[in-house]
């Protein structure tokens, strides 16, 4: 079967799913007496047997900062369908398209032509967030505040204005009682625009696409993000990294993920999101590959990527009773080691 088509089940059958290690799926650890596609298998099955469980929900809202400033790893892919993932497990989300390329909002079928209120009229001062956000028609609890073209002139019209890097962050002061998570996808730049995003959030998820290039601007995302930390936001704190676009026939992609992981122990999510024909396909029908083709690879990646982001998190607000965010100096022990490179 090839690996992007939906699993086919038999008509009155009930077809039950083994229980199976989910690290192992897309790039995770692997077991020598199995072969690549047995795992992969085995961890597919057991992502879909836990498809439409309900996730454990944060105790209070936790916002992300999707950035990577290299183009084309896969950022406004992963926010929406990482928002996607948690919103059909039960979770209220929003998604803020921070992009003039509009893509997210593409893909999440909202309205953002030039005439639409959009996030840009929000940074200006326009129009509030309650009055430019609008419901995903496909799935429940997921909501997006759009972005057109306008704002590709927000950087230059920033500048001039009054607590410019705070803007985003006052606007959606609004959604921290209703929300349980925020995700906020970011252009390909470290201008004005990601700063706003980075005041506005507490922890940054960076998508590293398993190529050689990916990494090497990864060391000045890390010190920008570290000058945001210093000066304007001290609980910003990189607290995910997602490895996209992971093609296990090669060693390259390998060698990529074994030295993210070893450099970024604490932050690599296990699942690694594979190249899928379906995960592409998915935004030329406005839709996320969530409700593109759910039982595609790349859906399933997703999923079990959104399962952890969500499971670690209680894992550690349940400790010893301590708050998670509290936690956010151990977090970027790995990164600030990585800096100082």
């Amino acid at each position: 079967m090839p690996y992007d088509q939906p699993a086919a089940g038999t008509p009155g059958t009930e077809t039950v799913y083994p229980d199976a290690d989910t690290d192992l799926l897309h790039g995770g650890r692997s077991r020598s007496e199995d072969t690549p596609i047995a795992r992969e298998a085995e961890a597919a099955l057991a992502a879909l047997s836990r498809s439409g469980t309900e996730l454990p929900k944060p105790a209070h809202t936790r916002t992300f900062v999707v950035a990577n400033q290299k183009g084309g790893v896969g950022k406004t892919t992963t926010t929406v369908n990482i928002a996607a993932a948690l919103a059909q497990c039960g979770a209220n989300v929003l998604v803020v398209d921070l992009d003039p390329q509009g893509n997210a909002s593409t893909a999440l079928n909202v309205d953002h032509h030039a005439e639409v209120p959009s996030i840009y009229d929000v940074l200006i001062e326009r129009y509030t967030m309650e009055e430019i956000v609008q419901p995903v028609a496909d799935i429940e609890g997921l909501y997006c505040a759009p972005a057109t073209i306008d704002l590709a002139g927000a950087e230059i019209e920033l500048v001039s204005m009054v607590a410019r890097e705070s803007r985003l962050q006052r606007a959606l002061a609004v959604y921290h009682s209703s929300m349980d998570y925020i995700l906020i996808d970011c252009p390909p730049s470290l201008g004005l625009l990601t700063v706003n995003a980075m005041v506005a959030g507490a922890e940054v998820l960076i998508p590293i696409q398993c190529e050689y290039y990916a990494l090497e601007g990864l060391g000045q995302l890390l010190r920008n993000i570290e000058l945001v930390r210093a000066h304007l936001n001290p609980e910003l704190h990189v607290s995910t990294i997602l490895l996209t676009m992971y093609d296990a026939r090669t060693r390259l992609a390998s060698q990529v993920a074994d030295e993210v992981r070893t450099h970024f122990p604490e932050q690599v999510l296990h699942t690694a999101v594979p190249r899928s024909v379906r995960i592409s396909e998915a935004p030329s029908y406005m839709q996320t590959v969530m409700t593109y083709d759910p039982a595609s690879t790349g859906a399933l990646a997703y999923r079990e990527a959104a399962r952890e982001i969500a499971e670690r998190w209680a894992a550690r607000e349940g400790a010893a009773g301590i708050p998670a965010q509290s936690d956010a100096d151990r977090a970027n022990t790995g990164i600030n080691a990585e800096v100082g490179r």
